[in-house]
């Protein structure tokens, strides 16, 4: 279905004055190329002056069959006949033509003409390439973009590359390379050639060639008679986005490159048949778009960045297309979600606008003109017979009958200016509320709006909106002044160029305003649709209440659309802060629409202005309506809090344990924080939950990281800013400490497991290092940790010689100092990755060796580790020997700490018990692991024999035993 408005996208028309019956047109670039049908004779028109005046004339050398002109490189490529043979040419430097400088070059392609410009003196004159091509050509198509030519044969494509050569850094010379000969078996080129809209992609061309193969399978079976309609029809379009986010980027700046490197986001072909169009996208897959129904049999066919026209025998129609909205999805990756939205693909298409013409016979299209062809008898049947009539009536003898060329056709070369695509869209906008006063849900107001936006988005889409007009770059003034340059002239200005964009944008946003109000007042699937586009308005969530407060006295009431957005905008974190009349209203209208949703609605840092009893009351009437929840509970008690009135915030918290209220505080976070990132705040809640159950502040934190509902950064942001002046050491406040170690508890993610144990590490080294106690009581003891954490292990009992129980320094930093040995003597604390903290603690007294030696016999260094032992503590050589020295360390028992401890016994003369004590234990071990003869090679021959007989003779009996 088509649906059919009656809005103005034309402007005006003119009449262009050319000498004679034309017999083919084309345009580009503001300029109008007529061929005369008489002759071989081309006149260029100002498409963009009035009148469109004549620029120039010049011949031709052959018949044209076929014109084209590109852009890129202002060149025309025709094909020619003459003498019954078909030559391809290009008529470059045409503009030279203006000044009347009748010299005209002619060469072959890739040879120069000799004289001044093999001197690289500037030529200023028309030149005609002459193309040779092995097989005759049938159709041509020039890149929009690099301006390659595309040629097609009867069994084959063949590409030529544009080249520039530089002048006296002056002017250029065009000329063509070519690039590539792909051959088409079973394809005829004439389906392939004229939809290869963006042919500089050399190395996707063949792709797209076979994709364009498979188009017609997609529509119904062309018949015989309309072929050639089908050939005529099949139009390019690609489209380059990006300067909707960058002004800067642009046609302009492209073509002054060539256009080299620059592909478009998509790629379009429009496939008609005499009655239907199909509109495919065929970049990254070929799919179809849209199907176009004419209301009668079309001639031509012309797909424009905003519009489809087409012309039949007497009327110029004017269609909607979807290439904006295919172009915004493979453009956007936020499109068709919370944050934005565009009009479907598969919307129906309308007809804006059917213009009557006479005789209609060719279209063709630049930028904002359409330029048409048109044939009609100058008289018709009836006037005929009307005047044989009069004759036979006055019976005169006399009356001459007319000459032939008196009854021969007449015609007219039109060209119709379109209507600026910010004044069509007013327009659009202003018809669309003729069906909003009669029905605000009509489909209809809706489907128009989207047009209007999608029209313009595809505006906004155009790199060259807002683009200054580049001047012919040229020395010969008069051939500026004749194209309507003058010397004061302020062509597309920066300012300018600003300002459309900007009134562009505006206009946009406006748009989706509109869109957001539509879809506000839904109930359907689609309402959701309103959070998004109202966001891409700009508009405030006050702005949105304003234009949404009358449908609160509407029979239905507000509507889903306004409810969804309303709901999802109060839990974000960016919504702006409501004032205390705006809140109290969010408040009456969920009070009323969605009552469930105020716990959440008042949670909402974007209420906090909002009166605390009217809040409560709400909730109070929302509770005695079901059952109480969690949550709720907890919002009653942050509002009585906000009261001041303690009793009643105490009686609500005291309703639920506090295992529930964690989980009401998952359910809601935003009772205890405000905001993301940088900006979390903590609430009044959570400064009061500091103060007197810092407990289940610690328990609902940690709930909310192992819930996604808060990154690890965000809770040592939000416990800095709750504790503030009541931080302690460097290692920031005891809360966020006691927050760490609950989370390590809990946490079964690795990496969150390793960055909190260099975190905790990192604040037990400071505090045992610095002594400083603040009185920063912790919420966990070393014990309740290895008794509830796995990643917490059991001090070892050498460990315990050294830092006994009763140790010497303050209590809450022999607290840290036991935490601190048992993360070290854990299974989990890779100690490799502390070594650089481990340079700000002093090994001077037994604490800090502790930490040092525990650190070293995890990274398997025993003979430093038992020689610091013998030097500072000897008594715990034994236990630690007990505990390290096993399995495959069972070695150093006898070649390390035996000669360590006969050398040090044999150095105090004996007199030491302690290091007497534990050479005999370890002795026994030696006695007991070695047989007597490697244990006899052990003893020192210094006359101490007696000494060691004993466990010989013990070593010797067990070894007989064995």
């Amino acid at each position: 279905m088509v649906h059919v408005y009656n809005c103005h996208p034309f402007a005006s028309q003119q009449i262009v004055q050319a000498e004679q019956e034309p017999g083919l047109v084309c345009c580009g670039g503001g300029v109008l190329f007529v061929e005369s049908a008489g002759g071989c004779k081309i006149e260029a028109f100002q498409l963009e002056a009035e009148g469109c005046p004549l620029i120039c004339r010049f011949a031709t050398m052959g018949t044209v069959q076929s014109i084209l002109h590109s852009e890129i490189g202002d060149y025309l490529v025709t094909i020619e006949e003459k003498n019954n043979v078909t030559y391809l040419r290009t008529y470059t430097n045409w503009r030279y033509q203006v000044a009347e400088k009748t010299r005209v070059g002619v060469r072959l392609l890739g040879h120069l003409l000799r004289g001044s410009s093999m001197r690289g003196a500037p030529k200023e004159q028309m030149e005609i390439i002459e193309i040779p091509l092995f097989e005759r050509p049938l159709c041509v198509a020039c890149c929009g973009v690099t301006g390659d030519l595309l040629v097609g044969c009867p069994k084959s494509l063949v590409l030529f590359s544009l080249k520039r050569q530089a002048l006296n850094d002056k002017l250029s010379i065009l000329d063509f390379e070519r690039c590539m000969i792909l051959h088409l078996p079973g394809l005829s080129p004439q389906q392939v050639a004229i939809c290869a809209g963006y042919i500089a992609l050399q190395a996707e061309l063949e792709v797209l060639v076979v994709k364009l193969e498979r188009l017609p399978d997609s529509a119904p079976t062309q018949k015989s008679a309309d072929k050639k309609s089908q050939d005529q029809c099949l139009v390019p379009k690609d489209m380059i986005t990006g300067a909707e986010h960058n002004n800067e980027i642009g046609n302009q700046e492209v073509c002054a490159e060539g256009g080299r490197g620059v592909e478009p986001t998509c790629v379009f072909c429009f496939f008609s048949l005499p009655n239907t169009g199909y509109v495919y996208s065929v970049r990254g897959g070929v799919e179809m778009v849209s199907v176009y129904q004419y209301p009668e049999k079309a001639q031509q066919a012309v797909l424009t960045d905003l519009f489809l026209h087409i012309i039949t025998k007497n009327a110029l129609q004017c269609f909607s297309v979807r290439c904006s909205a295919v172009a915004a999805r493979a453009e956007d990756p936020y499109i068709d979600t919370t944050m934005k939205a565009c009009p479907p693909i598969t919307m129906e298409v309308c007809a804006l606008r059917i213009q009557l013409f006479i005789g209609l016979k060719a279209l063709c299209h630049d930028r904002h003109h359409i330029v048409l062809l048109t044939a009609a008898d100058v008289e018709t049947r009836e006037d005929t017979e009307r005047a044989a009539r009069r004759n036979l009536n006055r019976k005169s003898s006399s009356t001459k009958h007319r000459d032939p060329i008196e009854m021969s056709r007449g015609w007219n070369l039109y060209v119709v200016n379109t209507v600026p695509p910010l004044q069509l869209y007013n327009e659009m906008v202003e018809y669309s509320k003729k069906y909003e006063e009669t029905n605000p849900l009509s489909q209809s107001c809706l489907h128009l709006l989207s047009e209007a936006h999608l029209l313009l988005r595809a505006t906004l889409l155009d790199p060259r909106v807002g683009n200054p007009v580049e001047q012919p770059q040229s020395s010969d003034q008069n051939l500026a002044r004749s194209l309507g340059y003058t010397a004061t002239d302020k062509i597309g200005s920066t300012t300018d160029r600003t300002t459309d964009r900007q009134e562009l944008q505006k206009a946009f946003q406006e748009s989706c305003a509109h869109l957001g109000d539509c879809f506000s007042r839904f109930d359907k699937r689609d309402c959701h649709l309103a959070l998004p586009y109202y966001k891409m308005s700009g508009l405030s969530v006050t702005e949105v209440i304003s234009r949404n407060r009358c449908l609160s006295s509407s029979p239905c009431g507000y509507g889903k659309g306004f409810l969804f957005f309303l709901k999802h905008s109060l839990y974000e974190e960016t919504m702006e802060e409501l004032t205390e009349e705006t809140a109290n209203e969010v408040l009456d209208i969920f009070g009323v629409a969605e009552p469930s949703q105020l716990p959440h609605v008042i949670s909402s840092p974007s209420m906090v202005r909002a009166s605390p009893a009217s809040g409560l009351a709400h909730l109070e009437r929302l509770e005695s309506i079901g059952a109480p929840s969690v949550p709720l509970t907890l919002s009653k008690a942050a509002l009585a809090l906000r009261m001041g009135d303690l009793q009643l915030y105490r009686q609500h918290m005291d309703r639920h344990t506090e295992m529930l209220q964690v989980y009401g505080f998952i359910e809601e976070h935003k009772l205890l924080l405000h905001g993301r990132g940088h900006t979390v705040v903590p609430t009044p809640l959570a400064r009061h939950l500091r103060d007197s159950q810092e407990g289940l502040l610690v328990a609902a934190m940690v709930a909310l990281h192992e819930n996604n509902k808060i990154k690890l950064d965000e809770a040592d942001l939000f416990f800095q800013k709750l504790c503030g002046n009541l931080s302690g050491p460097q290692g920031g406040p005891q809360l966020l400490v006691d927050f760490w170690e609950a989370l390590l508890m809990a946490s079964s993610q690795e990496a969150v497991i390793q960055e909190l144990l260099f975190r905790l590490t990192s604040v037990y080294i400071d505090r045992v290092t610095r002594r400083d106690s603040q009185g920063m009581k912790p919420l966990k003891t070393a014990d309740d940790l290895i008794n509830s954490c796995s990643h917490y292990g059991v001090p070892y009992p050498w460990v315990s010689i050294l830092t006994p129980a009763h140790f010497s320094i303050i209590q809450d930093h022999q607290e840290d100092l036991q935490k601190l040995q048992s993360l070290l003597c854990g299974p989990t604390l890779d100690v490799s990755s502390i070594l650089p903290l481990l340079e700000q603690l002093p090994d001077g007294d037994n604490a800090g060796l502790s930490v040092h030696l525990l650190c070293a016999t995890k990274l398997d260094r025993h003979e430093s580790s038992i020689e610091r032992l013998l030097d500072r503590c000897p008594q715990a050589i034994i236990p630690y020997a007990n505990h390290e020295l096993q399995n495959n360390k069972m070695t150093l028992w006898w070649q390390k700490l035996f000669p360590e401890l006969c050398e040090r016994t044999r150095a105090a003369g004996g007199e030491n018990t302690i290091l007497l004590s534990a050479l005999k234990e370890t002795l026994v071990v030696v006695a007991t692991e070695l047989n007597p003869l490697e244990f006899l090679d052990l003893l020192p021959d210094d006359g101490t024999a007696h000494f060691f007989l004993p466990h010989l003779l013990e070593c010797s009996q067990r070894n007989l035993m064995t």
